[in-house]
C-alpha cells in the first residue's frame, strides 16, 4: 500500500475529519480513506442510461403484479 502526506491541510477540515472519525469510531487515517473512496469511487452515471435500466426492470417486472383480490385471498389462506 502506498503512503501519502497531506501538507498544509487546514485547521477546520483537520477538526471535521476528527470529529467524523470519532462519529464513525473510526481513526482519522480510516476516515480519510473511506472520504477519498466515496468521493472518487461514485462515478457520474447519465440521466438516459439510468431511465433505460428503470425502463428495462419496469418492463421485465410486467407481470409480477397481484391483484388485491389474491393479495386478499393469500392472506385468508389457512386461516379458520
Amino acid at each position: 500500500m502506498a503512503t501519502m502526506t497531506i501538507k498544509k491541510l487546514p485547521n477546520d477540515l483537520y477538526e471535521r475529519l476528527k470529529v467524523s472519525a470519532e462519529r464513525h469510531r473510526r481513526s482519522i487515517n480510516a476516515e480519510v480513506i473511506v472520504c477519498l473512496e466515496r468521493g472518487l469511487g461514485v462515478a457520474a452515471v447519465h440521466p438516459e442510461d439510468l431511465l433505460a435500466r428503470f425502463r428495462s426492470v419496469r418492463e421485465r417486472a410486467r407481470d409480477l403484479y397481484v391483484t388485491d383480490a389474491e393479495l386478499d385471498a393469500a392472506k385468508r389462506s389457512g386461516r379458520p
